[in-house]
């Protein structure tokens, strides 16, 4: 381990650090523990950027570690040949991402790039349209996603409007771990920036052609003009970027009875409403299904922060109450609705793809099979749904029709090359229009899924192991399932076993490998009889490690204990590792 109070020293010392930075750490004094995780490591810059708890320090988000990942990211723009193209920058709701895209933005134009900044927080899916709107190079998006208040992040996006993935995100990464002396990172004022042309304000006109491709991916407009009026909807950004875009674009699609959450319209970084902004989260719509029986509304909608990920919430007509809907459910259910419309135009062409991450539920499999898609599987981060897009529009092959992934994520159309919560509650209204002209609820339709596919059902858990000796037992855990390969897993016996980090895949009966056709990662997938499975990885984003599993039952009811049984297995094998 390095010498973190070497560097604590240093930073208390350098006429380069500010006094507040200073302050914030000279309040730590003497406390060992707290100084050895600010200061142990960098902050890790990984696929998906930074991601970390704000405050001082050089494994923390801050001015600082904003800067040396945006010089980095620089000096490989200049690299690349790319700094006349420059960058576009988008910021949430979070605590100090104003700050921090200004630093990015300023950082960039004392290095030669025209920074692109969105005038006040844009949500992510937009961020992805503009880069390629305005032909960028890069894309920054200064976001914590669904983490809690004391976390911020920033994300970095190659020039076609993904997240980067390789070669650039591992050239990328060299080129920030290359900066050891942050004194370097350079800077300038934004009013020199601006008169030299390198830092460019922008808003409503990328605003308006975003909301447009947002609104030329319904399908079945005659639907909405018909039921506009019949449909309820309540809705909560859960004080992230979602407010302004998501009930303009409801509005001009012609939805007359579409009611916010009122304590939860406005952006506040501290989230005062709910402890965790997460539409995954039962705790955060709370105040939605309060005010979803007041309006005796259809369905209830919630996105997260940066407004790329939604939550849903069905009425059952039946009982009268509200179900929440999983991420897979409710992508799954969208993809059955767009691709039927897409059918009955005679829009579903022969190349027809529908793409999902491995974690994704199965049943997206069945539905594709039905429409005659071909179905693709990619690693976990939308960044690789973005890259078979990239790779069809190279080839000139290929025709993406849906994708998603588990964590209420999905993108319905190309103009962006990230999930959109946006585009997500535009489709899922339209589709709870057409159903209601029918005379079923969304909660009809999804049993009318599970009755024509199959009973699918998943389940997710994530284990928290902070700091360094969380990252040793996150270590421990893969390390251990790789040596001793679990034959079973509850009810189910493992069939074949793919280790994405070692790119192989074991018959265990016939003993064959293979290639899992994947980059590398460091993944583990159980496939098991009767379409049940097993996954194992650590988040990308967080310190966790995630587990994940499905079966296909007969009903609901033994869907529900097939997935009990399978998960208490689960976990009482970690927890034997653990402990």
């Amino acid at each position: 381990m390095r010498d973190y109070q070497a560097i604590y020293r240093e930073w208390l010392e350098n006429p380069y650090f500010d006094e507040e930075t200073k302050a914030e750490l000279r309040s730590v004094s003497g406390d060992e523990n707290e100084i050895r995780e600010r200061f142990y490591t960098d902050l890790e810059f990984g696929t998906a950027g930074l991601r970390g708890i704000i405050g001082a320090g050089t494994n923390r988000m801050n001015k600082y570690v904003v800067r040396r990942a945006t010089q980095g990211l620089a000096n490989y723009i200049k690299k690349q040949g790319g700094e006349q193209k420059g960058v576009a920058i988008a910021y949430d709701s979070r605590h100090r991402s104003d700050e921090f895209s200004e630093e990015a933005a300023l950082c960039l134009a004392a290095n030669g790039i025209k920074a692109y900044r969105f005038e006040s927080l844009r949500p992510t899916p937009e961020l992805s349209f503009a880069v390629r709107e305005l032909g960028c190079i890069a894309g920054i998006n200064i976001t914590a996603s669904h983490n809690p208040s004391n976390y911020n992040g920033y994300k970095v996006y190659w020039e076609d409007g993904a997240q980067f993935t390789p070669p650039h995100d591992k050239g990328v990464t060299e080129e920030v771990l290359a900066i050891t002396d942050m004194s370097v990172c350079r800077t300038m004022s934004r009013q020199e920036a601006e008169q030299a042309g390198l830092y460019v304000t922008i808003g409503q006109e990328i605003d308006d052609k975003y909301i447009g491709h947002v609104k030329d991916a319904i399908v079945n407009k005659e639907v909405i003009r018909k039921m506009q009026d019949q449909i309820r909807i309540v809705y909560t950004p859960l004080h992230g970027t979602g407010h302004i875009p998501a009930t303009r674009v409801m509005r001009e699609l012609g939805f007359t009875h579409v009611f916010e959450v009122p304590e939860q319209a406005l952006p506040d970084g501290d989230f005062p409403t709910v402890s965790y902004p997460n539409p995954e989260s039962p705790a955060a719509f709370a105040l939605g299904l309060a005010l979803a029986k007041e309006k005796d509304a259809d369905l209830v909608l919630a996105t997260d922060p940066d407004a790329d990920r939604l939550g849903v919430y069905v009425k059952d007509s039946a009982s009268g109450e509200y179900i929440p809907l999983t991420g897979n459910m409710s992508g799954a259910l969208l993809c059955e609705y767009v691709l039927s419309q897409k059918q009955a135009a005679g829009q579903i062409p022969q190349d027809g793809q529908v793409v999902k991450s491995i974690v994704t539920t199965n049943l997206l499999d069945a539905v594709a099979a039905h429409y005659g898609c071909s179905l693709i599987s990619v690693l976990t981060g939308f960044k690789w749904i973005g890259r078979v897009i990239l790779e069809n529009e190279t080839r000139g092959q290929g025709h993406y029709l849906f994708g998603m992934e588990e964590s209420y994520g999905c993108l319905i159309g190309t103009y962006a090359r990230d999930k959109d919560a946006i585009s997500a509650v535009a489709s899922l209204c339209e589709a709870a229009a057409y159903y209601k002209d029918k005379g079923m609820t969304l909660w009809d339709a999804m049993l009318s899924m599970y009755e024509r596919y199959g009973y699918y059902k998943e389940y997710t858990k994530s284990i928290e192991l902070a700091g360094i000796e969380g990252l040793a037992q996150i270590q421990k855990i893969l390390e251990t399932f790789r040596k001793e390969q679990p034959k079973h897993f509850g009810p189910y016996e493992v069939q074949r076993i793919r280790d994405y980090q070692a790119d192989t895949v074991e018959d265990l009966k016939t003993g064959e490998t293979g290639k899992t056709g994947l980059p590398k990662s460091n993944v583990l997938y159980y496939e098991l009889n009767d379409n049940a499975w097993v996954c194992v990885r650590p988040s990308g984003t967080e310190p966790k490690i995630k587990f994940y599993c499905g079966v296909k039952g007969k009903d609901l009811a033994d869907a529900d204990r097939l997935v009990e049984e399978l998960n208490a297995d689960l976990e009482e094998k970690v927890n034997a590792i653990i402990h």
